[in-house]
């Protein structure tokens, strides 16, 4: 949802360092844990659903204060896990990147942004899950946080960086960021809400895509009346 919609060299060098440092580092972590723990085979197909869902819908630009657009990175988290939703976000990020949607040098900022998506979306929605809420509550109000979250990391990206050849003080830039973070909170609602829509369906046919027959069978064997 959130993307950060600048031109090449519009973030200084320092910055562009600092933040595909910080990237490198998360997608390292990834690879190392999907290598040692492996990944399971459901996950890897609704992997690559979820990367061309994402993909396509990422595409559909509102030109809103920089552009706003969905997508799916929080769906991606819940259905994929937080591993391979942080390999999605960087795959679309690239791919985007290479039809202009979006600087290459700014890669590493935008797959921060959209990774941090996928995994908070992902933790809230399965602690949601074990204080019983329901499937829709659950997933929209885990999609919209882990949303929100991606929003605020890309303001403070954009105040902390700076933009080369603005002529706004920190001050004025940090309160035109604000009005792009306030709007990209508003789409996150909407596209919080269509995921839990997505996901209430997946778990009335497919329980096991959203993880939910697993705890189901726990409390089963357990001895506990569903």
């Amino acid at each position: 949802m959130a993307h950060i919609h600048l031109g090449e060299g519009s973030f200084p060098l320092w910055a562009l360092a600092l933040w595909t440092t910080i990237s490198v580092a998360l997608i390292g972590t990834v690879l190392y844990r999907v290598r040692t723990n492996g990944v399971k085979t459901r996950q890897i197909a609704l992997a690559g659903i979820g990367a061309a869902a994402s993909f396509a819908i990422f595409q559909l630009n509102i030109s809103v204060w920089g552009g706003v657009h969905m997508n799916l990175t929080g769906l991606v988290g819940i259905l994929a896990g937080p591993l391979l939703g942080s390999l999605i976000a960087l795959v679309v990020n690239i791919f985007s990147a290479a039809l202009g949607h979006g600087a290459i040098g700014l890669l590493g900022a935008n797959t921060l942004v959209n990774a941090s998506e996928a995994i908070v979306a992902y933790y809230a929605f399965r602690m949601l899950l074990r204080l019983d809420w329901d499937v829709f509550p659950a997933s929209a109000s885990a999609a919209i946080l882990g949303l929100s979250v991606g929003a605020i990391l890309m303001g403070a990206i954009v105040v902390i960086s700076g933009v080369n050849g603005s002529a706004l003080p920190r001050s004025d830039l940090t309160i035109a960021v604000a009005g792009m973070v306030a709007i990209n909170l508003g789409v996150a609602v909407v596209e919080g809400l269509l995921t839990g829509l997505i996901v209430q369906f997946l778990a009335s046919i497919r329980p096991d895509l959203v993880g939910i027959a697993d705890s189901t069978e726990h409390k089963v064997s357990a001895g506990v009346t569903l």
